[in-house]
Order: structure tokens, then C-alpha cells, then sequence
């Protein structure tokens, strides 16, 4: 039996496989307002047979958008806007997340296919950017150190995000501790110069996550399942490393995470790193202790046998893809014909099953 495509159950929701969706940012929404595209973008993964689908990264505050185009949950209109998009998503057999964020020193920047590059000017949309440390993102403004009632208010906003979410109807929760966003800034000596208690030892970096899934945990109650992103090293001298994400994600765990999405990088600029299938399956498989945390993994995860393997050699619980999915919507129903495993195909699609 295809382990890809047994079920797995965590806290009140069951996912039908292990194959996902990551959150991938499309640039597209108005004033953090998902629009049609977004519902296109992400029913198609349902309908091709994902187990579960996270919605991109999704500002809890308007200075937390990585772009002006960025999506949020910081108002009551962008939550309704997600009503039909979390319905079909749930009405072809998938699950529903959201990845929660704050941009941090890396927020105000120009989408990827803009004229410009680097941070957005106050005078063309532009806003001034936070972090842990006045340091800059290498070609970035730099950002305001967060005071005390900053990070006050960066827990809050995070919570207040997640009711939303829960309240639209999203069946899972991811904070976006990865890719140099502001949880991993904290994190990460790099970025952190900090003297207070959020700086300085690993437990005081790790600090404003905690404090975040804490309050997260908090206003999603028992049954919603919480998962922590991670990037498990900076891939640059002096940074956060394997060990150190191994030890923040069993604190994480302790504090009311279920899972740990486990990638790496996009703290600095000037990050080396090795690409090739799989690069990133044995970070998760050091920060997953020997099963006794769960994580997912993700990087160049482009087939079924390869995703299989992963799961069957303990590497990891569940598996991530992301730039699969856009080249093929239908991953999962490709993967489970090549894995030989029986799901269940849309009624519409079902003349090509097996054919």
C-alpha cells in the first residue's frame, strides 16, 4: 500500500493523502483582497486530487505584505472574500490551510514581475518595514527595530488573523517562520543583534515564535491543526542551523504545533546553496528526531517514486511540492497512477482513469 496515499489524521481533520499543496504567492490580490484568480488557482489542486492545499502567505497586518499585491487577513472583507474559495476547495475532497505571516525587513518590495526591483517607495505604495534589528535585507531598506509594544502587537495581530481564517472556513493553520519573514528574523542570529529577551541565546530568538504559536494555539482551540514553517538553516556562515531547528521545532511542538513544514534559506542575500532533487529531505529528517516530531518536506520533490521514498525511509510524514503543481494541477491523480494506488477520481475526469 502506497504510504503517499494513506490517509493521515491530525488532531479533528483527516487528510485523504500525503501529497500537498505549499503556499506559493501569486501577486494578485487588491488591497490584500484575494480576487478570481485565487480561486481558480487553488480548486484546481482539489479537483487534481490534493490531500491538503495552503493558501499563500497572508499578511496579518498591512505592513507585514511582502508586495503592495500581497494577500491578508487583517479585515473582516478580505475574510468573506475567502468563503468560496475555502467551499470549492472542500467540495472536491481537499483541505483547506492558510500560511500566516509578517514580512518583516523583507516586506514593501516590488512583485516579482515588476518594472522595479527591491523595496517599494513610500511615494509609489511603499511603507516603512519592521524587524528584530535595524539590519537591512543586502539591496533592501532598512527596517525599524521592534519596541516592546511592536511585538505586542504583532502576537495580537497574528491571533486576530487566525479567527478570521478559522471563521472563513480554513480547516488548517501554518505560521510562516521560514524564508527570512520576521519568525525567522527572530530566529536567526543574522538578523537579530537584539540585547532584550528576544535576543541573544536560541531560547530568546525562538521567543516571539512561541509566543505566536501560544497565542495562535489559543484562539484556534483543540481541534484545529497548527503547522510551524521553518527554514532549518540559513545556508550562510553564522546563521540558524539544522540543530538549532530540531531543538526550536520540539519547543514548538510543546507549545501547541502539530506539525513542522520543514524548508530552508532566504534569510540573506548572499545564502550558497546546493539544489538538486531533494535537497532539503534531510533537513526535515533532522528536525523530525527519529519520528518524534512530524514534519513535512519539500524541495525538487518532482515524482511519485521519489515522494514515496521519502515517506517510506522515515524521512518525513507528508510531503510538500509546490512548482510540480503548477506545472501539473493534476499531480496527485498522476502520482497515484504511477504509485498503482486506487483514489478516487472526479466524476468528470473519470473517462481518463486508468485509460
Amino acid at each position: 500500500m502506497s504510504i503517499l496515499f494513506s490517509p493521515l489524521s491530525i488532531r479533528s481533520v483527516t487528510f485523504r493523502n500525503r501529497l500537498w499543496v505549499s503556499p506559493m504567492c501569486m501577486y494578485s490580490a487588491v488591497d490584500g483582497v484575494v480576487q478570481e484568480w485565487h480561486h481558480t488557482h487553488l480548486a484546481q489542486f482539489a479537483s487534481g486530487g490534493a490531500g491538503l492545499i495552503i493558501a499563500e502567505a497572508t499578511a496579518v497586518v498591512p505592513e507585514g505584505r511582502i508586495s503592495p499585491r500581497d494577500v491578508g487577513l487583517w479585515n473582516d472583507e478580505q475574510r468573506d472574500a475567502w468563503v468560496p474559495i475555502i467551499r470549492a476547495i472542500h467540495d472536491r475532497g481537499a483541505v483547506a490551510g492558510v500560511q500566516l505571516a509578517h514580512a518583516g525587513r523583507k516586506a514593501s518590495t516590488w512583485w516579482p514581475w515588476a518594472e522595479a526591483s527591491g523595496s517599494v517607495p513610500a511615494a509609489e505604495g511603499g511603507w516603512t518595514t519592521t524587524g528584530p534589528s535595524d539590519i537591512a535585507y543586502e539591496g533592501f531598506t532598512a527596517p525599524v527595530a521592534l519596541d516592546a509594544d511592536g511585538i505586542e502587537r504583532v502576537v495580537d495581530a497574528f491571533a486576530a488573523a487566525a479567527r478570521r481564517a478559522l471563521d472563513a472556513g480554513f480547516d488548517v493553520l501554518e505560521l510562516h517562520g521560514a524564508h527570512g519573514y520576521l519568525l525567522h528574523q527572530f530566529l536567526s542570529p543574522l538578523s537579530n543583534t537584539r540585547r532584550d529577551e528576544y535576543g541573544g541565546s536560541l531560547e530568546n530568538r525562538a521567543r516571539l515564535l512561541l509566543r505566536v504559536v501560544d497565542a495562535v494555539r489559543a484562539a484556534a482551540g483543540d481541534g484545529v491543526p497548527l503547522f510551524v514553517r521553518i527554514s532549518a538553516t540559513d545556508h550562510a556562515d553564522g546563521g540558524f542551523t539544522p540543530e538549532e531547528a530540531a531543538r526550536v521545532g520540539a519547543w514548538a511542538e510543546e507549545h501547541g504545533a502539530d506539525l513542522i513544514d520543514v524548508s530552508s534559506g532566504g534569510l540573506v542575500a548572499h545564502q550558497q546553496i546546493s539544489v538538486f532533487p531533494g535537497y532539503q529531505v534531510p533537513l526535515a529528517e533532522t528536525v523530525r528526531q527519529g519520528g518524534r516530531i512530524p514534519v513535512s518536506a519539500v524541495g525538487l520533490i518532482t515524482a511519485a517514486a521519489q515522494a514515496e521514498q521519502v515517506l517510506t525511509e522515515g524521512a518525513a510524514d507528508a510531503i510538500f511540492a509546490g512548482r510540480e503543481w503548477l506545472r501539473d494541477p493534476h499531480f496527485a491523480l498522476r502520482a497515484a497512477h504511477e504509485l498503482g494506488a486506487e483514489v478516487a477520481w472526479p466524476p468528470q475526469y473519470e473517462r481518463a482513469h486508468w485509460r
